[in-house]
């Protein structure tokens, strides 16, 4: 999942020497630091860094991962098994990374509303306060789970109005270590890339894969990813970016 030569952020720079103060600023103990609803990294002076704070909505058929994804980029214990999301679930991250363009590196506030497929379904109100404000739809498809990913077109041309341009559509895989049982080859992945002109990201299905040193070691690329793609939409907006060419970053 590494950018392309344009990424307006350092890819890796938060696990660089250089990112160290701020990496440390989100662990305890060696692990990574659930912050409360008021909570926020505390940095030495000389080295504060501004916030910058995006709402993420994560969807996609139920048993794809919704919850577990969330968990890994959170640091927070994988449910070890699947168990339907009856309501939304907002979990908040603190992600440092350090744009190209800068001497001063951005803290990126990512909260991830999770909710159940079934729940979407049943309750017409939980849609529409998902999507308030948001600035990114996040959808999942499983690559041991066709359905789930032929199933993608539908649901983005569902949730993302033509009137929705700012909002960023990330694709994300789950699961796609577990090659023996592969539903989606590479093949279909990137027709489907070509067809609607997204990049799919990719997360693994391992156990402790957003905890510890290591665990973070496999979820930054993606986390990377996200920040970049927001970071990128806003500063084209603010007109200090030329629009995008080719495929967003990976």
């Amino acid at each position: 999942m590494a950018g392309r030569g344009g990424c307006a952020l350092e890819p890796g720079w938060l696990l660089s020497p250089a990112g160290r103060p701020y990496l440390d600023s989100i662990l305890h103990k060696n692990q990574r630091r659930a912050f409360g609803l008021l909570e926020h990294p505390v940095l030495p002076p000389s080295l504060a860094a501004p916030i910058v704070t995006y709402k993420l909505f994560v969807t996609g058929k139920s048993g794809v991962g919704k919850t577990a994804l969330v968990a890994a980029l959170a640091g927070t214990p994988v449910p070890p098994a699947h168990h339907e999301t009856l309501g939304i679930e907002a979990t908040t991250v603190y992600w440092p990374a350090k744009p190209r363009a800068s001497g001063r590196p951005v803290i990126f506030q990512l909260h991830f509303w999770d909710c159940g497929d079934g729940a979407l379904k049943k309750f017409e109100h939980l849609l529409p306060a998902c999507k308030e404000e948001a600035d990114a739809i996040l959808f999942l498809f499983s690559f041991t789970d066709r359905s789930s990913f032929e199933e993608l077109p539908a649901l983005m041309s569902r949730l993302v109005g033509p009137d929705e341009e700012n909002l960023v559509r990330v694709v994300v895989g789950t699961k796609f270590d577990l090659s023996s049982q592969a539903d989606v080859t590479e093949r279909d992945v990137t027709t489907f890339e070509g067809t609607l002109g997204l990049r799919v990201l990719r997360a693994g299905s391992g156990p402790g894969a957003g905890g510890g040193r290591g665990g973070l070691a496999r979820v930054a690329p993606l986390l990377d990813a996200l920040v970049e793609r927001l970071w990128r939409r806003d500063q084209i907006v603010a007109g200090v970016a030329p629009e995008d060419e080719g495929s967003p970053p990976a």
